[in-house]
């Protein structure tokens, strides 16, 4: 999960490779906003949409603990979709007019401050005698500080670094075909028809090391979000509404194929309607091209910036030191599961706030000062 507050260039020639960056454009606080929604549907998911570990921490299966809700808590996981399709947008906002040094150091600076003091708090607590939680081997746990675990066979201390993974892959391919030969409309649009045909060819070929690489499954949602900037850029461009609308037929069908299952299927924590999961898909490409387009405009209040803030800190602790959260206050300290879950998310966010404060805003800059100092 990445920042927003960047810069929008000048209309330039498409013969112009390396354009020039022009006035920092005012921050889309909505974006914030949608960011910090998404990262609660998935820890609605992870505290109340499925079995596992997080059953374990509530002393029964989520399903005995929210009998109304655990079934639209199910959905929740449909947030990861959504940061994809933010994350497709912002990226090709920071990259469009930067230098490849400064692009690496912007996200270098922005992932692994928060992911490494999120390593160090889930070891410190997994490792206390009173945590009935398996923490990783310490070789498994110093090779995640690479963000590399998950291609390299080791287990993860981080359960939500599978998508941090695909963000990775998402920027290099994003970095080594519009960044580095530097970003215009026509490489932009060659980017995103290129990515879909070639994703579309790596499923229909069934080739593991094309699926590593472009990534079929969540390719349209990274590619749907770069559309949607093209349209903040020119609302009247048609070739990026078609790259928008491709990317949410193809977004859906994999959402579907994925997360949707038979009414009847046996040993399924819930059932997901096929309808539902549509719509929440297309909700969220319809709620970051609203705000690409300005509709969202007047969503302009500064706490949007702080939750904004929140949210990466956030999604990073809230699913493991959640489980040790709802384990002591609802099996130790006897509260209602509401409660639990209430309070749950307020102690994440707070970590999360401590997080963004006392790491990343002191070391974020400094390692983007570092990274991008010449040569």
């Amino acid at each position: 999960m990445t920042a927003t507050g960047t810069t929008v260039p000048a209309p330039a020639p498409e013969a112009v490779a390396a354009p020039v960056r022009a006035k920092a454009a005012p921050r889309l606080r909505a974006l914030d906003g949608l960011r910090l929604i998404a990262a609660l549907m998935v820890a609605a998911y992870h505290y109340g949409g499925r079995d596992g570990e997080i059953a374990k921490a509530w002393g029964s299966s989520p399903s005995h603990q929210f009998p109304t809700l655990h079934g639209w808590f199910a959905y929740g996981c449909l947030g990861v979709q959504i940061f994809f399709v933010i994350s497709g947008f912002v990226i090709c906002m920071s990259g469009w007019g930067r230098p490849l040094r400064s692009f690496f150091a912007s996200r270098v600076s922005r992932l692994y401050p928060a992911y490494w003091a999120a390593i160090a708090l889930v070891t410190l607590v997994f490792a206390l005698p009173a945590v009935a939680f398996k923490a990783v081997s310490p070789s498994d746990t110093l090779l995640n500080l690479t963000m590399l675990q998950q291609p390299l066979g080791a287990h993860r201390v981080l359960g939500v670094c599978w998508t941090l993974w695909a963000e990775l892959r998402f920027y290099a391919l994003f970095a080594v075909c519009v960044v580095l030969p530097g970003a215009t409309r026509a490489r932009v649009v060659l980017f995103c028809a290129g990515w879909t045909l070639a994703a579309a060819i790596a499923e229909a070929a069934n080739e593991p090391l094309l699926d590593l690489v472009l990534m079929p499954e969540y390719a349209p949602f990274f590619i749907g979000g770069v559309g949607i900037y093209l349209l903040h850029r020119n609302r009247r461009d048609a070739t990026a509404w078609g790259i928008v609308g491709v990317s949410w037929l193809i977004g859906q069908h994999y959402a579907v194929d994925r997360l949707w299952h038979p009414a009847n299927m046996p040993n399924a924590f819930s059932y997901r309607s096929t309808f539902v999961i549509v719509a929440i898909v297309t909700a969220g490409f319809a709620a970051v091209l609203l705000i690409a387009l300005g509709f969202l405009a007047r969503a302009n209040w500064g706490w949007l910036t702080v939750a904004g803030a929140l949210t990466y800190p956030f999604y990073l602790v809230h699913e493991h030191l959640g489980w040790v959260t709802v384990g002591f206050l609802h099996q130790r300290l006897g509260l209602p599961s509401y409660a639990t879950l209430g309070l749950t998310v307020a102690a994440m966010l707070f970590l999360a706030w401590l997080l963004n404060r006392y790491v990343e805003a002191w070391a974020t800059p400094r390692i983007r000062r570092v990274l991008s100092a010449p040569r």
